[in-house]
């Protein structure tokens, strides 16, 4: 299982998933939790795209098997139904494995947390680097004729 916002979709995206599902082996399934709009502004900042939308996109990845909108009341509700053997962390996700192995396991979960260290290097890996880009970026108005 993986989680996170994935609202603009990035290579970081698409590696961190690779590396989650060969955790598992030969024959894995990868589950996928999407933040819910309301924990991103919470956490991070409004997302571009919706909790629907972005689970949307994942869903399309071949690595993914499938796909589930987090729980905003209940953070664990997915972990509890899927049981997964193995959590992958992403390598920008502030979360201690070990501290979230043992909350897991004082919850009857006796599933491995696994940190992703490696990170595919890009000049745009991540959304806020993409969001910037565009802020500082001068287009032509030309550009945006077609845009509705």
């Amino acid at each position: 299982m993986a989680s996170g916002t994935f609202d603009i979709i990035h290579p970081g995206h698409a590696f961190y998933l690779e590396e989650a599902k060969k955790l598992g082996g030969a024959g894995a399934e990868l589950f996928v939790v999407i933040a819910t709009d309301k924990t991103v502004e919470k956490h991070k900042r409004i997302p571009i795209m919706n909790q629907e939308q972005r689970a949307e996109m994942i869903s399309k990845l071949k690595v993914v098997d499938d796909v589930f909108i987090g729980d905003e009341n209940d953070p664990f509700k997915i972990v509890l139904e899927k049981k997964p053997d193995i959590i992958a962390i992403g390598p920008d996700q502030n979360f201690s494995p070990e501290k979230l192995q043992k909350q897991l396991q004082s919850m009857g979960l006796s599933c491995e947390v696994v940190k992703i260290k490696d990170y595919k290097k890009f000049e745009l890996d991540s959304s806020c680097k993409i969001i910037k880009k565009i802020k500082r970026t001068h287009f032509d108005e030309k550009v945006f004729d077609d845009c509705e």
